[in-house]
């Protein structure tokens, strides 16, 4: 119950703090807010301070801004189209700006008190865990009912550390039936499990692929120098595999569901993640963070990228594009990225409930 707690009051943190990044620099550039709302109407509690009425709502999920003179596009003081080309562009960016500083916050605070990390297998590491990685279809694991994402403890009361250990006692006990202590989110149970004599390439006596996890720690200024640095690669990484997959989408080639994630999939990963442990669900949130960041600036209308890119063709032109043009593409696009949440969302609760 407390990680499903933590889950729900983190996405609506992450929703906020996107609408507080356009609040923010619409005030910075003295454009009247007109609402500042937390969850979705109606209004359970509202109160004007200023100019700006500060809202609680009553359908917990969600918040909003109401900029003024964004959707009518009024010309006058206090209007956000009286504004530069610039100005409303760095509102339009707030959002996702909020979002990378936190990830730069989370990594720096992980940074000093411990981040997860894969390493090699030789590496001396804070708190060594070997985790599955992959399992194959068929193998022993398989039908052992192992998954990706548990941890191997022990084999045979043998202490795991190394992912060498877990190599050489299946090797040396193919076709014998061996006890491996598994964690499973909070849970640890056991299981019997015999490696095979005879396996496919590349899959080994087990069906399974490991790698070894643990925690690296810096000192507090190099903690503060290499927050950016994860923050860029990570992001970069993050751009890499948006590319990749509407790469695929444009060449026809098959989607995998688990590379399209919906809201359903989401929350039961960070739900997963959370049983892990605080680090690791920071760590998630972060990069969850990035995530959301990139993939509301990619210039599809509908997102933040898209209101961009108008404002781009805004300024190569000298004039907006038409309040009718730019609401009809970007409805239309909207209801796209609507169905593309369903057919995701179709695709976790498959791959979660019905596999």
């Amino acid at each position: 119950m407390f990680e499903i707690l933590w889950v729900f009051f983190s996405l609506i943190f992450l929703i906020i703090l996107h609408e507080f990044g356009h609040f923010f620099f619409a005030k910075l550039f003295k454009v009247k807010v007109e609402e500042f709302g937390i969850f979705l109407p109606p209004p359970i509690f509202k109160k004007k301070i200023g100019e700006t009425v500060y809202s609680l709502n009553a359908i917990p999920f969600g918040a909003f801004v109401k900029i003024f003179g964004e959707t009518e596009r009024k010309k006058e003081e206090g209007s956000f189209y009286n504004l530069s080309i610039l100005k409303r562009a760095w509102i339009v960016l707030g959002g996702c700006l909020s979002f990378w500083i936190l990830a730069m916050v989370f990594y720096f605070f992980l940074l000093q008190i411990g981040i997860p990390v894969a390493v090699e297998d030789e590496k001396e590491i804070l708190n060594p865990i070997v985790k599955i990685v992959q399992i194959k279809e068929n193998s022993p694991a398989f039908f052992a009912n192992l998954k990706a994402g548990d941890e191997i403890l022990e084999i045979d009361g043998t202490k795991i550390e190394k992912v060498s250990q877990v190599q050489k006692i299946v090797r040396e006990k193919a076709g014998e039936k061996i006890s491996i202590k598994i964690k499973r989110g909070k849970e640890i149970f056991k299981t019997e499990i015999v490696p095979r004599k005879n396996f496919p390439e590349g899959e080994g006596p087990l069906g399974i692929a490991l790698v070894k996890t643990g925690m690296e720690k810096y000192p507090f200024f190099l903690a503060l120098y290499k927050a950016p640095l994860l923050t860029l690669e990570n992001s970069v990484a993050i751009l890499k595999g948006y590319f990749e997959f509407f790469k695929k989408l444009l060449q026809k080639e098959k989607v995998e569901g688990a590379s399209l994630m919906g809201p359903v999939g989401v929350t039961h990963l960070m739900w997963q993640i959370s049983q892990m442990g605080f680090n690791y669900y920071l760590n998630f949130l972060a990069l969850l963070s990035l995530y959301l960041a990139i993939f509301n600036l990619l210039p599809i209308p509908a997102l933040d990228g898209g209101k961009l890119l108008f404002l781009g063709i805004e300024a190569l032109k000298k004039k907006p594009v038409s309040q009718k043009t730019e609401e009809t593409i970007t409805t239309f696009f909207f209801f796209l990225l609507i169905l593309l949440a369903i057919f995701a969302t179709l695709g976790d609760i498959k791959r979660i409930f019905l596999k």
